[in-house]
């Protein structure tokens, strides 16, 4: 089908106004957080002032927050993402009893809000002695993350090339093999997208560090920032800045993983 001049002439008038309306926050946060604390500042700075993510990172103490976050992240990506794997794999390339079931059963973790669970999860780990620990704050978003990783990778292993694995299979592979040395690898794209989205996910999370760490023994970085946000109300020029040190882990991780992502995301759009 042909488009026609004007039909690509709108197409791209609504995509700048989009692109203008979502960048426009972004551009006022930077320009914050490049902007003077004080007008003696204006005066005897130049016209951008990087000191202020330097004091935002001392005064707001960003580097144990972000360390607390990276080491939440990590784990819960990568058990994540291991068993988001293997339970698509078994959900997608193989029908057995009751495999409709258990594909709804994680579907109804998709349905779950995260409010509705945080609180029991709180006493069950207070009860075993997990409240203030990183496990406190990872395993629920573990449990989350593959809920959704499930339906990701069901949905790529399901539209596999049905070929390659009776191919291995022919040539003395086991399940184990067939996953990790040939499906895998094929799948990269959407491996890819399933990890960014769950670090993503993770990061930003809230409420669960919060309820799971009361004495702020384990802060994380969000968390870090809306204790940053009570000290320095007035203070919105290292608010800022506090915002932007917080949010560049993933701004960068998407932009290194920015093809591998648009590429999962479009394969996983054509496949459902």
């Amino acid at each position: 089908m042909r488009v026609s001049g004007a039909e690509r002439t709108g197409n791209y008038l609504i995509l700048a106004v989009f692109g203008v309306i979502a960048l426009t926050p972004i551009v006022t946060i930077l320009q914050t957080a490049l902007s003077p604390e004080t007008p003696q500042d204006a005066t005897t700075g130049g016209p951008i002032h990087l000191e202020n993510f330097a004091r935002a990172w001392e005064q707001g103490r960003f580097g144990e927050y972000m360390l607390n976050s990276v080491v939440v992240a990590v784990i819960v990506v990568t058990l994540a993402t291991v068993c988001s794997i293997m339970t698509g794999y078994a959900l997608g390339a193989f029908e057995f009893r009751g495999s409709q079931a258990v594909f709804y059963l994680f579907l109804l973790g998709l349905m779950v809000p995260t409010e509705a669970i945080v609180v029991p999860l709180f006493f069950d780990f207070q009860a075993v002695g997990l409240t203030n620990t990183v496990w406190a704050i990872a395993l629920p978003q573990v449990a989350q993350s593959v809920a959704f990783g499930t339906f990701w990778m069901r949905a790529y292993f399901r539209g596999a090339n049905r070929s390659i694995i009776e191919a291995a299979r022919l040539d003395g592979a086991g399940h184990h093999r067939v996953l990790w040395q040939v499906l895998v690898p094929v799948a990269r794209p959407a491996v890819v997208t399933l990890v960014l989205l769950t670090f993503m996910w993770t990061w930003n999370e809230f409420l669960i560090p919060l309820v799971m760490s009361p004495n702020a023994q384990l802060r994380t970085a969000p968390l870090g920032l809306a204790l940053f946000q009570g000290q320095y109300v007035q203070g919105t020029t290292l608010l800022a800045a506090g915002a932007v040190l917080v949010a560049l882990p993933v701004v960068v991780l998407y932009l290194f993983l920015q093809r591998q992502f648009i590429q999962g995301m479009l394969e996983g759009a054509v496949r459902e």
